[in-house]
């Protein structure tokens, strides 16, 4: 067993920077480089992809890149995890083989996890039982079970494990938890049991603040964000991780941003419920147990984290099609560039009930002004200039499109003042909305393959 392993945050979500993996790799010593590429809405887009063509469905960002770090992964035995795989975790596979033989790689292993995807048995789930209810409006899947785009189980890191213990060099996997990717290193080299939940509850919360990329290492940072040094070449977190569940989050010497008891605060508490129950498919984290000690510059340990028994379920997430959306902007400048924004939007809205439109939902912002803060935002005596963005959603699309053409005359029949009208009419696009749902364990079961050069 290893007395520690290096394990590199090199992506927070897909079209996070570039540079960043290939930094982790060149700049210092890892052993793992885990990459988070998937959002709920990530899943929909790269199935629409899959559709038109059966090779696509993951994240081709990964390709190009796992091009330029291939061989040194393969020379200094750097193992590489990640969601890439998105809807098509196979396809990756093979793009990624592909590219060691372009490279002359003459060995690589590569373990894919499936089995998450549960589009084409919900009717058989359904009518099992698992009617899949909306977990935040206790709603049936079979009211919109005919508009699903996706419909994924949030698998773990057991799978991941799994492959890394069968050999694999790199491992793609569709959805899992972001967690996960980070955990299943820790259970392969030190060999944690399924029940150890302390120590799953510790490898868990490292991969929560790993997750988010530079968001624990001084990105995005709201408490100074003045005294993170060198933000234009910020390192990646890394978390280095001890059999014991000890884990000390840090980054490359010589790479910019701060490892401190705040960046890594602020990234606990990111998107997180119930700090008692942290529910992963793993265990449930009790991210009110740990402590946090600033061990030296930029190296933040984190120790004495518990766990407790998984639940027997899965997150189910899934996406619908939901009508149609269109947004536009216009901007009005001084003087009184508020008073003819604020003009502007009661026209339009005026026309558009004229001309007996309906839609779900009209929404206006003034940016500026308001459009962060809304209600509490600081009152501005006269800004410079406005930005009007309004909006429109609903299940008719010849209304959101003819929402579209309302906007523009605004420019000839509307206040003075007015500019930034660009790249034509507005046009419709399709709403995607979320589905959260749970569904037993014993309904699904993830697979592992090894494929090899």
């Amino acid at each position: 067993m290893k007395q520690f392993i290096r394990i590199a945050s090199g992506q927070g979500f897909w079209g996070d920077l570039l540079t960043a993996p290939i930094d982790q790799v060149e700049k210092g010593p890892i052993d793992y480089l885990v990459m988070d590429y998937l959002a709920e809405v990530t899943m929909s887009i790269l199935q629409k992809q899959k559709r038109r063509d059966a090779r696509l469905g993951y994240a081709r960002d990964l390709i190009p890149l796992l091009e330029k770090i291939l061989p040194l992964c393969v020379e200094r035995n750097i193992k590489v995890v990640t969601n890439g795989g998105g809807v098509n975790p196979r396809s990756c596979s093979d793009a990624i083989l592909d590219v060691a033989r372009k490279l002359g790689i003459k060995s690589l292993a590569v373990g894919v996890v499936t089995g998450d995807d549960i589009l084409g048995r919900l009717a058989e789930l359904t009518k099992s039982g698992d009617d899949l209810r909306n977990m935040e409006t206790g709603d049936s899947v079979s009211s919109i079970i005919d508009k699903l785009e996706t419909a994924n189980v949030y698998f773990g890191a057991q799978p991941i494990a799994q492959a890394l213990a069968e050999g694999a060099q790199i491992v793609v996997t569709g959805r899992t938890t972001d967690t996960g990717l980070t955990l299943a290193p820790m259970i392969h080299e030190f060999g944690w049991s399924k029940s150890d939940w302390d120590r799953l509850a510790a490898g868990t919360i490292a991969g929560h603040i790993l997750e988010c990329g530079a968001q624990s290492s001084g990105g995005n940072f709201s408490a100074d964000w003045r005294s993170v040094p060198d933000l234009a070449h910020v390192g990646f977190p890394i978390a280095e991780a001890y059999p014991d569940g000890t884990v000390i989050i840090t980054k490359h010497e010589n790479a910019g941003g701060a490892v401190t008891l705040q960046t890594v605060k602020e990234q606990l508490v990111y998107e997180i419920g119930d700090p008692r129950n942290y529910i992963t498919p793993d265990c449930v984290a009790d991210f009110t147990s740990l402590r946090l000690t600033q061990e030296g510059k930029d190296r933040v340990k984190v120790d004495r984290v518990k766990g407790s028994e998984a639940t027997r379920f899965y997150k189910v997430s899934m996406a619908y099609l939901d009508g149609f959306a269109a947004f536009g902007t216009l901007t009005y400048c001084w003087p009184d560039a508020l008073e003819k924004a604020r003009a502007a939007d009661h026209i339009l809205r005026t026309r558009l009930a004229d001309l007996h439109l309906h839609f779900e939902e009209i929404r206006t912002e003034f940016l500026g002004y308001d459009s962060c803060h809304g209600p509490l935002a600081h009152p501005v005596e006269e800004p410079n200039e406005i930005v009007l963005r309004i909006g429109v959603r609903g299940p008719d699309q010849h209304a959101v499109e003819r929402f579209g053409m309302e906007l523009a005359p605004l420019i000839l029949t509307g206040p003075p003042g007015v500019t930034g009208f660009a790249g034509g009419r507005p046009k419709p696009k399709e709403v995607i909305s979320y589905w959260p749902a749970l569904l037993p364990k014993s309904a699904v079961t993830p697979s592992v393959t090894i494929n090899r050069l």
